[in-house]
């Protein structure tokens, strides 16, 4: 049955509707799904940097906002928007400025603590020293050569310590955590514990009792900064030793396309884990691009609203019920059908499109070579002339570009990759390309195949906020099958940890007489 059929009184066909039902039922899906995100939305708490505007990245998950007729007019192109503001997106607006400000007002309470903490254990044994000169200098005794021995030692101990401190806490910040860093947190009480220790000793025998001899004074002060020192090692080991042997195997699945890859992880906990998975996710995951999930989706979408129920007998026949039941039927009896050559569909439709890149990418690749071989001819002619006449790598882009722009742009439609490359940043490209003396292989690479995220425009990831989903706290270390998801607004990426199992190695021993042997040859031979 081709594209009508009846069943019980009841005919169906398949194909395309009309024009204005085809426009309410683009309609009624667009606003299930702007539903349905909404819905959604409300679950996980989003929050846009400052630095971002507020709806950055809400202009990504649709069409981009910018010409994608740049290889043929600079005309820009305008539609009809799907994008507005309700009460609850205000409300919502509002909530993630609010959250950003929390954010920013606890990474500055946090450095300034930090600061406090650093000044107080550096200046600690310079006011060991100093105030007994302050207080009762008639009463200090001399300080001979050995005292004077240990200033020197001292200085350079707290030269070192602060080198290390710098070099191991006072780093630009590479993410905000939701959490506080539990080892770092237990390092700064230890050292608060520590130096106000000291402080008490420090009070009760010396500045009560006014102790005369400074040597001793002095030595207590280098005791101090060694202990200081021993604490700063203990960091090392607790911050970053202690996570460079792997022991689990973290599995990262993209939601949206399917996009996996393996990681091993030393000692982590859930929040330092999901920082290192996304560190790596910029560099490893090639882009993420909704277009190309859109065409599954309006594949699926089109074998269900192509299909029709029309009532031919007249609706006062039936009752509503048996009407519904009978439509309902109808329907399951059509999809049913349709399902076996849906298959078909697929294969040739893919065969298509494969076709269509392989022609596309020819012509892309043949005028990309005509290009680069004409701006060889304009290097040679530009040799002659005058070093003012000498064209810059910039003017030579804009030069040659219009004659593979149309090219490049019906590659890029044909691959979905239009909103990912400007005219600008593909002109900034070739002008790279030209400045390096690359070939023309090197200037198609990045459109040829999908890079990696931090090869792509800033506005397409930076502005991107993740939330961290666990069951377990998030401050607790990695076990055999912990599960837990980064969310950002168009994707997920979920993340199962398991445990590199221990491998018991045995020794075999060969002895190396037991490969001899004798080769033992007749003296006769055959005639």
């Amino acid at each position: 049955m081709d594209t009508e059929s009846t069943y019980s009184g009841y005919s169906y066909y398949s194909g395309r509707s009309r024009g204005s039902h085809r426009h309410g039922e683009r309609s009624r899906d667009r606003h299930k799904s702007r539903s349905k995100d909404s819905r959604s939305e409300k679950s996980v708490t989003i929050n846009t940097p400052p630095a971002e505007p507020l709806l950055g990245d809400s202009a990504v998950r649709g069409e981009q906002v910018q010409d994608d007729n740049w290889g043929e007019t600079t005309t820009a192109v305008t539609g009809t928007s799907e994008h507005s503001l309700s009460q609850e997106d205000i409300v919502r607006i509002t909530k993630d400025l609010e959250d950003s400000v929390g954010l920013d007002c606890r990474r500055y309470f946090t450095l300034t603590l930090a600061v406090i903490l650093g000044l107080l254990v550096f200046l600690t044994p310079l006011a060991f020293l100093v105030l007994p000169h302050l207080l009762w200098p008639e009463k200090l005794q001399s300080c001979g050569t050995a005292c004077e021995g240990l200033f020197i030692s001292v200085a350079f101990k707290l030269l070192i310590l602060l080198l290390a401190v710098w070099a191991l806490f006072f780093r630009p910040p590479r993410a905000g955590l939701p959490r506080v860093f539990v080892f770092r947190a237990l390092l700064a009480v230890l050292v608060l514990l520590f130096v106000v220790s000291y402080w008490l000793f420090y009070g009760v025998r010396i500045l009560d009792s006014q102790d005369e001899n400074y040597q001793g004074i002095v030595q207590y002060a280098v005791s101090l900064v060694d202990a200081l020192l021993f604490i700063h090692y203990l960091a090392i080991v607790l911050l970053e030793l202690r996570q460079l042997q792997p022991c689990f195997s973290a599995c990262v699945t993209r939601s949206t396309d399917g996009e996996i890859r393996q990681y091993n992880l030393g000692q982590l906990s859930i929040q330092r884990a999901a920082l290192a998975i996304l560190e790596h996710y910029y560099c490893d995951f090639p882009v993420h691009n909704p277009a190309l999930l859109s065409a599954s989706k309006s594949r699926a979408a089109k074998h269900l609203a192509g299909l029709k129920v029309y009532n031919v007998d007249g609706p006062g026949n039936n009752a509503a019920a048996g009407l519904a039941h009978s439509q309902s039927r109808a329907m399951i009896a059509a999809a049913a059908r349709r399902r076996d050559t849906s298959h078909n569909e697929l294969y040739y439709e893919e065969a298509e499109h494969e076709r269509r890149v392989r022609k596309r990418k020819a012509r892309l690749v043949v005028a990309v070579e005509e290009a680069f071989t004409h701006i060889k001819r304009m290097q040679e002619e530009e040799q002659k002339k005058a070093p003012g006449d000498v064209m810059d790598p910039r003017e030579a882009a804009q030069a040659i570009f219009p004659s593979m722009a149309r090219a490049l742009q019906k590659y890029l439609r044909t691959t979905k990759q239009q909103h990912c490359h400007s005219m600008e940043s593909i002109q900034q490209h070739l002008a790279f390309c030209i400045t390096n003396n690359m070939t023309p292989k090197a200037f198609l690479e990045s459109y040829l195949t999908p890079g990696p995220t931090l090869q792509y425009s800033r506005d397409h990831w930076l502005a991107r906020q993740w939330t961290l989903i666990s069951e377990a706290s998030v401050t607790s270390g990695l076990k055999d099958g912990t599960v837990f998801v980064l969310k950002c607004v168009d994707f997920s990426l979920v993340v199962t940890a398991k445990k590199i199992p221990y491998i018991q190695m045995s020794e075999e021993y060969i002895d190396p007489k037991s490969h001899k042997f004798v080769l033992r040859l007749q003296s006769e031979t055959s005639v």
